[in-house]
């Protein structure tokens, strides 16, 4: 084990490293985006009988069955998804659909090129946990093919000793489609429109013309027949765009009970994600009442723009992916802390680029307040300064691991303490980092790098899993007294 200082403080550096794997793939719609070139595949598979299509079927289950389960349940969707192209006149058997299916059926590997940006947070099952131990859950941006990103988890147990543990990762990943045609309600929905800024005669005629709960096909339905009748106002592609952005961006997934946490791939599901779902920021969230369940907020990235996103899971079977809006809900990393804060929702966010903001909202979803938290002060961080994960509670204040940049792009972890009845004001913040990039730290998809989305306190440490370089992932452990105390004596 690597024994390092920094500013008077041993940090560990563990000899665990978590890598990509290339074998775990996912199984996806091939596009060939053409309908001519659909239509003539399609055709050229309808001549192969039905009994050739069973034997061909027969190998491809003997031959993919333990890469993927319910094989015959993918092939189905995505022949659903060509059968348009299908002559209606095309008698087919039920092999023969299977078989087109398979034609139109793609791995994916999830996280060939990377696996990084780690964040953490204790798992909502400790059931057998040797006292002293916590089972932890794992959130990491895998990335793959077309460098299109997307959240995976690991699963694992930190032990008494305060060494991680992981559980062997599955073969199998599995996905979700996002809920079909699922329910919207009206209120909520109008709501999030107008914090989006639209609050105009024709959002009005749309939303009469809805019912109290609709659905996406309903809400297309009234769109075009209000424009064709003539009563929507000027600019009625984007109100059509923007309502269906909304709509879209707000989804449900629901994974196979027989998919377990660290199989579930949340993978782009909508257009505005096409690109990527980064760099999620777990918390463990405690509410009013007690109650707990998980927030995580990422980035979704359509190719051209960035959006602010929350995902909320009690289970990590069941999610739902919800847009963030306001003024300040832009930019990227934002983080939530795990509880209210005199009854409001506070956030970390750093909407400009370069300085981390403090974000105050009675609304989960919608940020409108915001004050400057910290600027780029110390040379490793002139460049710009965020956070690395959602603030830890501690007896002696809040804990931010924070981000710099400095000179040739280089990642810097360090530290900041802010005041537990007011967030708003620095109680403590370290001259010098916490982590910088080692010499074999410093190779990888994006050199110079050293990056959290999270970490987690545990036997009297600060255990931070960090990505090294946007490539793997390994782990570095921080005496909490001795920290807290630094930040203490540094001052703000």
């Amino acid at each position: 084990m690597d024994h390092t200082q920094a500013a008077s403080l041993h940090v560990l550096r563990l000899p665990d490293q978590l890598t990509s794997d290339d074998r775990r793939v996912i199984p996806r719609y091939l596009n060939f985006g053409d309908p001519r070139r659909i239509r003539s595949i399609c055709a050229r598979i309808a001549g192969i009988s039905s009994e050739r299509a069973r034997q061909r079927l027969a190998d491809l289950e003997k031959r993919f069955n333990s890469r993927h389960r319910h094989m015959e349940q993918i092939f189905r969707e995505h022949y659903h998804r060509v059968a348009i192209h299908v002559p209606p006149e095309q008698m087919l058997s039920n092999e023969q659909e299977l078989l087109i299916g398979a034609y139109f059926t793609m791995e994916y590997s999830i996280e060939a090129a990377a696996l990084f940006n780690p964040s953490i947070v204790p798992h909502p099952d400790q059931t057998g946990v040797e006292e002293g131990s916590t089972r932890f859950l794992m959130s990491l941006r895998a990335t793959g093919e077309g460098h299109v990103s997307s959240i995976v988890f690991r699963r694992g147990v930190i032990d008494r000793a305060g060494r991680p543990i992981f559980d062997a990762p599955s073969r199998y990943a599995c996905t979700a489609a996002a809920v079909s045609d699922r329910r919207i309600d009206k209120a909520d929905y109008g709501r999030r429109m107008r914090d989006h800024g639209l609050n105009d005669e024709s959002l009005a005629a749309v939303l009469e013309h809805l019912e109290e709960a609709f659905t996406l096909t309903q809400l297309r339905v009234a769109l075009a027949r209000l424009h064709s009748e003539g009563k929507l106002n000027g600019g009625y592609k984007r109100l059509s765009a923007t309502m269906i952005w909304m709509a879209q961006a707000n989804y449900e997934l629901h994974f196979p009970e027989d998919c377990q946490p660290t199989e579930a791939v949340i993978f782009p599901a909508t257009p505005y994600e096409a690109r990527g779902m980064e760099d999620v920021r777990l918390v463990q969230f405690t509410d009013d009442d007690g109650s707990a369940r998980y927030y995580g907020t990422y980035t979704a990235y359509d190719g051209w723009q960035t959006y602010p996103m929350l995902l909320e899971t009690a289970d990590f079977r069941r999610f739902r992916i919800m847009s963030l809006s306001g003024r300040y809900a832009r930019n990227k990393g934002m983080a939530l802390f795990p509880r209210k804060v005199d009854g409001e929702y506070v956030m970390l966010a750093r909407h400009d680029g370069e300085r981390l903001f403090l974000l105050r909202s009675a609304d989960l979803h919608v940020w409108n307040h915001s004050q400057v938290l910290l600027e780029p002060r110390e040379e490793w961080e002139m460049v710009q300064v965020g956070n690395c994960g959602s603030p830890i509670e501690t007896p002696a204040g809040w804990l931010v691991l924070t981000h710099g940049v400095g000179p040739v792009r280089e990642y810097s972890i360090g530290a900041v303490l802010l005041d537990l009845k007011k967030p708003s004001r620095v109680i403590g913040r370290l001259t010098e980092p916490l982590l910088v990039p080692t010499s074999d730290e410093r190779e990888g998809y994006v050199p110079n790098v050293v990056y959290t989305c999270g970490s987690m306190v545990h036997a009297g440490n600060l255990v931070i899993p960090y990505a090294m370089s946007d490539s793997r992932t390994s782990f570095a452990v921080v005496p909490l007294e001795g920290l807290i105390n630094r930040l203490l004596a540094c001052g703000a």
